[in-house]
């Protein structure tokens, strides 16, 4: 059995380009799906957030429409409300990340807003990649690796080839010209090789010991890939 480590935004919104605050947090699937395919595969997970904050729950992810009907996402509700580790969560600023086996990121816009910048969740990616410890991130949680930085100022992740939520889906939702700035602009500014799938359709990069998802249809194939490199 491994010990998994869940990275996870402690924001209840994202401050957009005018300064509104568009609420947000986790997205469901994206918590529920990989943790179920860890605990499935006979894992334990923690979960860590700064401050030590219960994580939020983006309430759009629990809509029907995102979830292919009323029925998943009352169970994906159901799965948020249940899980003990979402509501004792560990500080970020006390977790020493060589006590994991994997680290795992899941996304939503709240990453966007407090983790793009925050050195603790930088130095537990930097030493999970430094370690050789598989690392997933999912959708907008590559936001977080934009803080990941070297003494010399360059970038942890430049040249890695990876993935994450498109320009082309934040359009589509809607989001794109309100935002202050955009993940896939970002990651390739740093130096990531960045490669997009379809929109909305399951996309999952590997390189080295990163792997990640672009959306929230990625999520079980990208814990799937996760938990393969465990083993």
């Amino acid at each position: 059995m491994a010990r998994i480590l869940f990275v996870m935004t402690g924001a209840t919104h994202w401050t957009l380009d005018d300064g509104t605050r568009h609420p947000t947090g986790f997205w469901a699937e994206e918590f529920v799906s990989p943790y179920q395919v860890f605990v499935d595969a006979g894992h334990e997970v923690a979960v860590a957030t700064p401050g030590g904050v219960v994580p939020t729950v983006d309430r759009a992810s629990l809509e029907p429409d995102v979830n292919g009907g009323q029925e998943n996402a009352d169970a994906f509700e159901r799965a948020v409300e249940e899980n003990p580790v979402l509501k004792a969560p560990l500080r970020l600023e006390d977790v020493d990340p060589a006590e994991y086996s994997a680290v795992f990121y899941p996304g939503g816009h709240g990453p966007m807003e407090d983790l793009a910048d925050n050195a603790d969740s930088a130095r537990v990616l930097t030493h999970t990649v430094d370690s050789g410890t598989p690392l997933g991130v999912l959708c907008h949680a590559p936001a977080a690796l934009l803080a990941a930085r070297r003494e010399d100022g360059s970038h942890v992740f430049s040249g890695y080839r990876l993935t994450s939520f498109t320009n082309e889906e934040e359009k589509q939702v809607g989001l794109a010209d309100k935002a202050p700035w955009l993940l896939q602009d970002r990651l390739e500014g740093i130096g990531a090789d960045f490669t997009a799938g379809s929109p909305w359709q399951p996309h999952v990069v590997h390189d080295r010991t990163l792997y990640t998802g672009q959306n929230p249809a990625s999520s079980t194939a990208l814990a799937a890939e996760v938990s393969r490199a465990l083993t």
